[in-house]
């Protein structure tokens, strides 16, 4: 049974964090995203890798918005999207590399029903867990915000893909970081949906 202590218990350190938006984005796949009584089992990413990765909020620099992509890993970058959708993002890899990872959909784990819709995107992931722009800038090292270690034995198949919504970006709209658990009916979009 998972509830939210025995979650507290098995937090990823910093350490997780500070490695490449790629591998961070594939090994997050299967580990519970926790805010107070609420959790919900990581489907889906996508990798961001710094300035010049033209998909990137850090390919300005940093700026009010981005400065936290900018520090180190292991900390929150929450934003609104088209003026209506919080997005949940996690800051990988060294200070000054200006790399994150979006967490695009989760399944219910903890305090979300059993509906596999309910994080299915990442404006629902943030809805979900009742998470918003207060929660930019947390470190996930402490606090009732954190990602826990896999909860459930990892999928045996993950997929990839490009990321989506970034068709602004050229060739780097197609680049294969975005990854999901094959079939799994969280994902937020798959080939057949």
């Amino acid at each position: 049974m998972t509830d939210a202590l025995t979650l507290r218990d098995h937090r990823l350190p910093p350490s997780f964090f500070a490695r490449d938006a790629v591998t961070v984005a594939r090994e997050l796949i299967g580990c519970a995203l926790v805010h107070r009584k609420r959790a919900g089992m990581i489907v889906e990413t996508e990798a961001y890798l710094g300035p010049e990765d033209l998909a990137s909020h850090s390919r300005f620099g940093p700026t009010a918005r981005t400065s936290v992509m900018f520090g180190p890993g292991g900390v929150s970058y929450v934003y609104l999207c088209y003026g209506i959708h919080q997005m949940f993002n996690i800051v990988t890899g060294q200070p000054g590399e200006g790399q994150a990872v979006l967490i695009r959909a989760v399944a219910p784990l903890l305090g979300l029903g059993e509906n596999a819709s309910i994080g299915r995107g990442p404006g629902k992931v943030t809805q979900a867990l009742a998470l918003d722009r207060s929660h930019d800038r947390k470190d996930l090292a402490r606090g009732e915000l954190f990602v826990a270690e896999h909860v459930h034995p990892k999928p045996r198949e993950l997929a990839r893909g490009p990321r989506i919504g970034v068709a602004y970006a050229g060739a780097w709209a197609q680049k294969p970081w975005r990854f999901w658990w094959r079939e799994h009916p969280a994902v937020s979009r798959s080939p057949k949906r």
